[in-house]
């Protein structure tokens, strides 16, 4: 029997999204599930809701066990074939909260906060102790399993893991699969989207389609930079700053531009207020969704339930094929996250890139990218700069690198002298408390 532990399963939503597309899948639905997280109502109600999945979509085939707090993580973890990471820790309150309100008093916007920036940074530099501890419990009672990583900061987590562990481990966003039907559809080319081909890869929230195709073999970038170039000019739209990237740098990358916006100098610049409004730049969005997240729960719970009569059918997010493919041997093509070790040659040798990988029974096969174009590659460094200062941060525990990686963030620099970026983390890790203790 296949065993699935699932680490963050009070992230009720996505873990109904993934587990059920386990119960949709033939190989994964007699699977063991467990479900953990430190939150024992959301927990409950995750269990509440995959149980009734599991009896309506799948006859109940699935065993679905729950394990709450620390204490319970190594049960919910041995034996396991597959770990599923959604852990999000210091959640909104007080972690969300700070990582926005301090850097707004010294004049730092920010709209997501979750990836890059200085946001991202304190994420990275809370999570990775607790994801270090997964992973020596995981070396102790499930060894072999593969870590399948969808937790924020993904390079930094990811890159953690994959260097510091002996735990094997991709990390996952659900970006690259829907990156370049989103925009076909977007600029009026759905007439485009049977049979098309693409080929994306670069780093996480920053990976460039590289090339796409329509069915004959036909070359659809032409025709995409003209329509991108058009409608940035005549309409204001959600994903503009992307299409400046078609403009100036060539290429679409695969992560929405409320993220991007905060990914580089050129946007958010209290010098240029003006630009908000031109570019539709979403500030404070993340901690906007997390209010009307937690405010809109418990209605969303009980639609979900619908008087137990909840179904599913299995989505298109990675896990579940994953899975299938190295459990049946029947390859599957995703974009995954991995050490790149010369796969992108013009990129650092130890930092995290999303690359095309085929999965199936020999696991997970990264594939061989070769340069990126010059402009590609330097944008992505100005990311990659940040995610292994941040690493190395948690690894040494050395405050000089925290410091580092902040002065080296693009939209940070662009806004703040080093004095307030030393101020503005020291104010930051004393305010995290607990959750940056490793850091003081």
């Amino acid at each position: 029997m296949v065993k699935i532990a699932f680490l963050g399963a009070g992230s009720t939503v996505f873990a109904r999204n993934v587990l059920g597309d386990c119960m949709c899948t033939p190989c994964l639905k007699d699977a063991e599930i467990a479900l953990y997280d430190i939150d024992p109502k959301r927990l409950e109600e995750s269990e509440i809701i995959l149980k009734a999945i599991n009896k309506n979509v799948n006859s109940s085939r699935a065993k679905i066990y729950t394990y709450l707090g620390e204490k319970q993580r190594k049960d919910a973890l041995r034996d396991s074939d597959f770990v599923i990471n959604a852990i999000q820790v210091g959640g909104y309150d007080p972690c969300t909260i700070i990582d926005f309100e301090i850097p707004k008093k010294y004049g730092l916007r920010q709209t997501i906060g979750d990836t890059l920036g200085i946001g991202g940074i304190m994420r990275g530099l809370r999570t990775i102790p607790v994801m270090r501890d997964i992973a020596r419990d995981m070396e102790e009672v499930c060894p072999k399993a593969l870590f399948l990583n969808y937790t924020n900061p993904m390079s930094i987590l990811t890159g953690y893991m994959q260097r510091y562990t002996k735990i094997r481990t991709v990390g996952l966003c659900h970006s690259v699969q829907i990156c370049s039907y989103y925009l076909l559809k977007d600029l009026g080319m759905e007439d485009k989207l049977d049979g098309r081909s693409d080929f994306i890869a670069g780093i996480n929230h920053m990976a460039w389609l590289l090339d796409i195709r329509d069915k004959e073999g036909k070359d659809l970038y032409p025709e995409i930079r003209r329509r991108a170039l058009l409608k940035n000019s005549n309409e204001k739209h959600n994903d503009m700053v992307r299409y400046e990237y078609i403009k100036y740098f060539g290429y679409y990358c695969t992560e929405s531009s409320e993220h991007n916006a905060e990914y580089n100098p050129f946007f958010i610049k209290s010098k240029y207020p003006e630009l908000i409004e031109k570019y539709n730049i979403p500030l404070d969005e993340y901690p906007r969704r997390c209010i009307s997240q937690i405010e809109g729960w418990e209605n969303e719970k009980n639609n979900i339930l619908r008087d137990g009569k909840i179904t599913h059918e299995r989505t298109n997010e990675y896990a579940s094929y994953i899975m299938e493919a190295i459990i049946t041997n029947k390859p599957f093509k995703i974009g995954g996250n991995v050490l790149n070790t010369g796969l992108i040659e013009n990129l650092p040798y130890d930092a995290c890139v999303e690359v095309p990988c085929l999965v199936d029974g020999n696991g997970i096969s990264p594939c061989h990218v070769g340069k990126l174009p010059v402009q590609l590659a330097a944008m992505n460094m100005t990311n990659i700069n940040v995610h292994l200062l941040t690493i190395e941060a948690a690894c040494t525990k050395r405050r000089e690198a925290i410091y580092q990686a902040a002065i080296l963030d693009p939209h940070t620099a662009a806004e703040l002298s080093i004095d307030d970026i030393v101020k503005m983390c020291d104010e930051m890790i004393l305010a995290h408390g607990e959750y940056m203790k490793e850091y003081r």
